[in-house]
């Protein structure tokens, strides 16, 4: 089997591995709370699905990326009162927030669908453009969000 992976794609997949990891600080605890938000388990949950379909792809094993891409498009979300105060604060800018996880369904589903069809270089571009959605979100939000909820920590 030829390994479809070129030095073009290994950096998406290096760039994921990177903000993978520290996509949980967005869920980080809260210094004046006695647990954690719960978008912390959401973003925690998405760390891990993304490094795994890093290690899917690295692999092509598509069949794990077509059962993890789903829950990346579709993950799940902090309850109504969490979701409210975090769009209270987002204001204007909840638009964007909005169109960042537009991006990352779309993309996402988009590598699911390349997955089931055995497509490991539409795999890894759509892969891609999910991590370029999680990164613009992360730079547009993470730290100001640390810093709202979280009192800088």
């Amino acid at each position: 089997m030829t390994c479809l992976l070129n030095t073009r794609s290994i950096f998406p997949i290096a760039l994921s591995v990177a903000l993978a990891i520290p996509a949980s600080g967005l869920g980080a605890q809260p210094a004046d709370a006695t647990k954690p938000m719960a978008l912390r388990a959401v973003m925690d949950k998405l760390g891990r699905d993304m490094q795994a379909v890093t290690g899917a792809i690295s692999r092509e094993d598509w069949a794990l990326v077509a059962e993890l891409a789903p829950g990346i498009a579709k993950h799940a979300e902090p309850p109504l009162s969490e979701k409210m105060r975090i769009l209270t604060w987002l204001g204007t800018d909840a638009g964007k927030f909005r169109g960042y996880d537009g991006q990352v369904h779309e993309a996402a589903t988009a590598m699911s669908e390349a997955a089931r069809r055995v497509d490991g270089e539409a795999v890894i571009a759509a892969f891609s453009r999910t991590q370029q959605g999680c990164l613009a979100c992360h730079r547009s939000f993470r730290q100001s969000f640390i810093e709202q909820f979280y009192r800088g920590r």
